[in-house]
């Protein structure tokens, strides 16, 4: 148990490193000046190296090992920590122009996306062959409480963080804290045995006898535990011929799988997941809240998870799934609704959130500035005036979102006017842009003025009633709890279920590619969609897809609880 649940230890880093960069978009945004495509990219990006982790971490697990494989992926995540709390600490100080040291950030973004792609196929894999059969299943299990413990953890680890009010360095601690479980991982690897399959693939089998002697088997001595698994690897060479996978023979279960992985995307899970401060955010609630909220999404998570997969194989996985549907549609349409109904004042809300954002960086740069040893000045002094500018325009934006939520008529500038007096700003000093940013706050409704003049900091009165923060946590939840209990908890059982052992790992990769490949695309595109079209027409979105994956499951998904592999062979018109 003790070895199964160290290696569940790359899950808690899969479902950290997935969950913690949801704390970080508005820093990553005014300390990068992205633009709302370019952040949802930096965000995403980490999703390419997932993609290329999973489909190459088998090359070196039977190479090398799976221990050794753990290691890599160890180191990979502490690098990844490391280097993304500090991407300066590459170029040894020099070269840190604003560019260069976000080309660096992405760089160790894809170094953990690797590690959480490897995570996802080397842990389970090693945690199935050291774990002996009658307590496999647990086990295995411990992987994926890893990954929701995680995800819980890294969003109490943000909110912890945040309510130190580092200002702009905020995201750095939020990337680094990583670092130690990273490095518990990796010590405690050293202490870990090889595979016994592994060794006794390779002909070491005094090694894996020794091995087997301290994990234990199902009753048989060490000495017929590895005749045992000699001789399925033996059957496995012998009836192994490589057959062709993509072909008319497969094209029902290759089917199958691409629909269960690109509806587990579709549903928007991992928009919550990487942008739920964002999300609720926009309702209007304080930072602090903002930064709370999540964790009671992981926590729903984290007991749902366990919950489904305590009853998987009672009630069957189109059980679970037309639950985590309906699930999925009413709850996507119920927070949708609620952008909707009080669309006006969440408009004010989230116009007012970047007015509140964009000011407490201005205000980290001033302190950063005033200091007069600071490192990279220059960068800082061209961020400080980028996010004056930024912030003159996003004041305007609230002045036209409190007009409209007033009844009053008034018309946004086009992004073509906004465009020309971003430019005329750019030839205003810093000092003239701070006066014109002072006289707009002291001007503004809704500003609780003591505090701009005693701190500097702008507070809003807030103009969404609590009741519709209400709804959109209440609709998250359900939406976290339908997806924990549905798609997310049978999807890689279902996938495994469905092809035969010929084929069974082409058709794992192609799974685990799919969803990979969805989730990229999804997290790259929510926030200049939800900037575009919206917060309700975006999860109006998420809620119609979900009509189609119950439909799915009502008329093409198999059941497979219970089913032998020769059966569901002929169920799939395999043979």
């Amino acid at each position: 148990m003790r070895c199964a649940l160290i290696a569940a230890l790359g899950g808690l880093l899969f479902g950290f490193d997935t969950a913690v960069v949801s704390g970080t978009v508005k820093d990553l945004e005014s300390v990068f000046q992205l633009n709302k495509w370019w952040l949802g990219f930096t965000v995403s990006f980490a999703l390419f190296g997932t993609i290329l982790g999973a489909a190459t971490a088998q090359i070196p697990s039977n190479l090398f090992g799976r221990k050794p494989t753990l290691v890599i992926m160890a180191i990979l995540f502490l690098l990844a920590s490391i280097g993304t709390a500090y991407p300066e600490f590459i170029f040894a100080g020099k070269n840190t122009s604003e560019t260069n040291i976000w080309y660096s950030f992405m760089i160790f973004r894809f170094l953990g996306g690797m590690a959480i792609g490897a995570a996802s196929v080397v842990s389970p894999l090693y945690i199935a062959e050291i774990s002996p059969a009658k307590s496999r299943g647990l086990f295995v299990g411990f992987f994926q409480f890893g990954i929701v413990f995680g995800i819980l953890l890294a969003f109490f680890s943000n909110f912890i963080i945040s309510s130190f009010e580092l200002g702009v360095n905020d995201w750095r601690w939020m990337f680094g804290v990583m670092a130690v479980p990273s490095a518990v991982f990796l010590l405690l690897l050293f202490t870990t045995p090889e595979s016994p399959r592994w060794l006794v693939t390779h002909r070491k089998l005094e090694t894996a006898k020794t091995v087997l002697e301290r994990l234990g088997t199902d009753g048989n001595s060490p000495e017929e535990e590895v005749a045992v698994i000699q001789k399925a690897i033996e059957e496995e060479q012998l009836t192994g011929t490589k057959e062709k996978f993509f072909c008319h023979r497969y094209r029902w279960p290759i089917f199958l799988a691409i629909c269960i992985a690109a509806f587990n995307q579709l549903s928007g899970i991992n928009a919550v997941m990487y942008f739920a401060p964002t999300i609720f955010a926009s309702t209007g609630v304080d930072e602090k809240t903002a930064m709370f909220l999540p964790v009671i999404i992981g926590l729903t998570n984290l007991i749902v998870t366990m919950i489904a997969l305590s009853v998987v194989d009672k009630f069957g996985r189109k059980t679970l799934m037309y639950v985590g549907s309906v699930g999925y549609v009413t709850s996507m349409a119920i927070v949708g609704w609620a952008f909707m109904n009080w669309s006006p004042q969440f408009n004010v809300a989230t116009a007012n959130y970047t007015v509140t954002q964009n000011q407490d960086a201005i205000i980290a740069y001033q302190k950063d500035l005033s200091d007069e040893k600071i490192e990279n000045r220059e960068v800082l002094e061209t961020n400080l005036k980028e996010t004056q500018i930024g912030q003159i325009l996003a004041l305007e934006d609230a002045k036209v979102a409190a007009a409209k939520l007033a009844g009053q008529s008034v018309t946004a500038k086009t992004d073509a006017e906004n465009e020309t007096w971003k430019q005329e700003l750019k030839n205003r000093t810093v000092a003239e842009l701070n006066t014109q940013l002072n006289t707009e706050i002291q001007g503004l409704k809704g500003v609780n003025q003591e505090e701009f003049a005693s701190s500097g900091k702008v507070q809003f009165s807030s103009t969404v009633p609590m009741n519709a923060v209400m709804i959109v946590l209440g609709g998250l939840m359900l939406f976290i709890a339908s997806h924990a209990f549905g798609n997310g908890s049978i999807i890689w059982t279902f996938v495994g279920e469905i092809f035969p052992n010929k084929v069974r790992a082409q058709g794992q990769a192609l799974g685990s590619f799919t969803h990979w490949v969805f989730c990229a695309m999804i997290g790259a595109l929510f926030i200049p969609l939800l900037d575009i079209l919206g917060p309700a027409t975006i999860f109006y979105g998420f809620s119609g897809l979900m009509v189609f994956q119950f439909l799915w499951t009502l008329f093409l998904m198999p059941e497979t609880k219970q089913v032998s592999l020769e059966d569901m062979q002929k169920k799939l018109g395999i043979v």
